[in-house]
């Protein structure tokens, strides 16, 4: 049966729309940024409903509920668009279990979280994953590292503390304590009074480069204007810490960090003292899998590390990162290629990626 002029103009109109593509892909991600309608049923549905497919002539798209059902609409009863979508269900579950693991003195089991949220261990553990970016017992890891950190400025001994931070034991605790706080429970309550941090400033084709090394590796890679402003950086982020101005053996670290900035087919191998939430280290280690020469956008990373929605928070995470080019994230970039902003300023950005592009050409 041939289309009429008029239902060919129609259809068009709603193939030309890229929200189309989302109701053919039955997109869950689109869920609740608009709604489409069927002219044959009077219906309007979400746009991942799984009902057979509406003829393109036949559809309209509204923008929310409202505008649908003032246009005497009713709502599908199969994806139920004037109900939470799936989605909301599932933020809100994982919601409450992180709000459950927050209160409760012992961490939760995985079954007795599933069980509270009314689904199976393994679907509770997938669903919080791809919420929350983190498996349920990373995100009571780090909460718990929280409550530690937070528990040692107060508690009148580190004993004490561990406890009240809900460690059932001193030595469950002290086989972490190094990765929870870069450095000992005495030393952290006493705010890194006695931790010894070495550095250096150099100078570079990026301007001025601090690099700092404590007994755990390197721990601070600062790109700059100011020599003077990159040590103040440092010393707000150690600020009781015994800073220690580098001698001979250790000038010799910064010219091999300095080495990799202009020469980056050299590699740096170097062991790293990498102190962040347990979210920002995943992101961080996706970006040491980017390739020298390559780059990826922030939407990529997220959707590396199992967190598709969190592309905001891993732009945070880039944001957060203390070790230049150690950890690249330079090339990260917009969606369209475009680069956004870097920390140690776009222009750097832009002189590393042209570096890097230029060793991996020359290196073909």
């Amino acid at each position: 049966m041939s289309m009429t002029p008029k239902n060919a103009q129609l259809a068009a109109a709603t193939e030309g729309d890229p929200r189309w593509a989302s109701v053919v892909a039955r997109d869950t991600e689109a869920d609740g940024t608009f709604y489409y309608s069927v002219k044959t049923t009077g219906v309007y549905c979400r746009p991942s409903c799984a009902a057979r497919r509406a003829r393109p002539e036949n559809v309209r798209f509204h923008m929310t509920r409202e505008e649908a059902e003032k246009a005497g609409l009713r709502p599908c009863k199969r994806c139920k668009p004037n109900q939470p979508s799936l989605t909301e269900q599932h933020a809100a579950k994982v919601t409450q279990a992180c709000r459950l693991i927050e209160e409760s003195e012992n961490a939760p089991s995985l079954k007795e979280l599933a069980k509270h949220a009314g689904m199976s261990t393994y679907h509770f553990h997938r669903v919080f994953k791809k919420v929350a970016g983190l498996t349920p017992r990373e995100y009571a890891l780090a909460h718990r590292a929280k409550r530690i950190r937070s528990e040692l400025g107060q508690s009148e001994t580190v004993t004490e503390a561990i406890y009240d931070a809900g460690y059932s034991s001193n030595r469950r605790f002290y086989e972490t304590s190094n990765e929870v706080l870069g450095m000992t429970p005495s030393n952290y309550r006493a705010g890194g009074a006695s931790t010894e941090i070495h550095f250096a400033v150099g100078e570079c084709s990026l301007g001025s480069i601090l690099v700092a090394q404590s007994e755990h590796g390197v721990c601070a890679i600062l790109l700059g204007d100011d020599p003077d402003e990159l040590v103040r950086d440092l010393q707000d982020r150690f600020p009781r810490a015994n800073l220690i101005g580098g001698d001979a053996k250790f000038e010799q670290l910064v010219s091999k960090v300095v080495g990799f900035v202009e020469a980056p087919a050299l590699g740096l191998d170097l062991p790293l003292d990498i102190r962040g939430t347990a979210f920002q280290q995943r992101v961080w280690q996706a970006l040491r899998e980017i390739p020298a020469g390559s780059t990826a956008s922030y939407t990529d990373i997220a959707n590396r590390i199992g967190s598709p929605k969190s592309v905001r928070a891993v732009a945070q995470a880039c944001a957060a990162n203390a070790l230049a080019v150690a950890i690249p994230c330079h090339r990260v970039v917009r969606n369209d290629g475009a680069l956004s902003g870097y920390r140690w300023g776009v222009e750097r950005k832009r002189v590393l990626l042209k570096k890097e592009a230029r060793a991996q050409t020359h290196g073909s």
